[in-house]
């Protein structure tokens, strides 16, 4: 089968034929048909700080997914051959004391596709038969395998809040934060500035539902204007920016919450008498997806025709054409880009 592969402890990917891979009795083999590229591919292909620190060449590249079950294992008996699925990228222990208390997607155990052990960009991937998520049959394939980061977004604009009724800042407007939009829109916000340096994600984010998307030096009087001077009442961290973090704490209302899922590059000050604990708000850290409490708010969001994610969508590619589709990435002109493979 084709793969991209990550060769070599050096810049770039190599498409090259490699095996299929076997499955074990708890696993299931899956076609894929589509599947997302994102700023992690980009950080591996790269091959910066943090890939050199993380990963282990050579292995096949690629996490966010779609596509159809070719064969299932000996023990699998909630997916059958032919059903159209995603999957949960992270593959966790399910035995430590995060897993068995609701918490798996911090599980320090945790194995990533596509970073710790093969991944989707290739025809073929085995998969868990626990973390395969069934796709309904009016999901396209290129919507089911962005999932991964959706599920992310997900995460970040609903988890410990009600959105409805709310005022919300995103900053940071990739392809993440640009879904976040969306949700936090389908999820009755009343008002949402979105925050970013890039005019085409500022347009995106307006297609997708902000009330104001402007460039970061004018976020604090959107606010201002939208909250009557109050601040919002949920910021969504999405940049890692530090200017854009000590922003979202300031533009916070007092009370307020802040879910931060961008990640600096590195360690940052923060001011935590001023900033957190005189104004008494709560900071919550995103990680990945919440197992599967985050899966199923997606499905019935998607099922409900609540959110469309597809306008985030800008650019599509086959398998060998990887190296525009990362230079599209780096450009900064790209919204989300899926590799169509099969």
């Amino acid at each position: 089968m084709r793969a991209l592969v990550k060769s070599a402890p050096t810049q770039g990917f190599t498409l090259k034929e490699v095996p299929v891979p076997t499955i074990r009795d708890d696993e299931v083999l899956i076609r894929v048909r589509r599947a997302g590229v994102c700023g992690t591919d980009v950080h591996i292909h790269e091959w910066d700080a943090w890939a050199q620190g993380r990963c282990k060449p050579p292995f096949i590249v690629g996490h966010e997914f779609a596509g159809e079950v070719e064969k299932v294992g000996a023990l699998v008996t909630d997916v059958k051959v032919g059903d159209r699925v995603t999957a949960e990228g992270h593959i966790v222990c399910g035995m430590c004391h995060l897993c068995r208390t609701g918490n798996a997607h911090v599980c320090p155990n945790t194995k990533i596709i596509g970073v710790d052990r093969d991944g989707a960009f290739a025809d073929y991937i085995a998969m868990p038969a626990t973390n395969v998520w069934q796709l309904d049959a009016n999901i396209p394939f290129e919507i089911g395998g962005i999932h991964d980061p959706m599920g992310n977004a997900f995460h970040t604009a609903l988890h410990g809040t009600e959105l409805s009724g709310k005022t919300v800042l995103v900053t940071g407007c990739g392809p993440i934060g640009i879904f976040a939009v969306g949700i936090a829109k389908a999820a009755g916000a009343s008002h949402i500035v979105a925050s970013d340096v890039n005019p085409k994600r500022l347009a995106l984010a307006t297609t997708m539902g902000a009330h104001s998307a402007v460039h970061p030096q004018d976020a604090e009087a959107a606010v201002q204007k939208a909250t009557h001077g109050l601040g919002v009442d949920v910021v969504l961290e999405m940049s890692g920016v530090p200017a854009a973090v000590h922003q979202g704490f300031k533009l916070v209302r007092v009370g307020g919450r802040v879910q931060m899922l961008g990640i600096p590059a590195k360690p940052m000050d923060v001011d935590f008498a001023t900033e957190i604990i005189f104004k008494g708000i709560t900071v919550y850290g995103v990680v990945g997806r919440r197992m599967y409490d985050t899966w199923i708010q997606m499905t019935q969001f998607l099922r409900a025709g609540q959110f469309d994610p597809t306008p985030v969508i800008t650019h599509r590619f086959p398998l060998e054409a990887h190296a525009e589709a990362i230079a599209a990435i780096k450009s900064g002109e790209a919204g989300k880009v899926v590799f169509e493979i099969s």
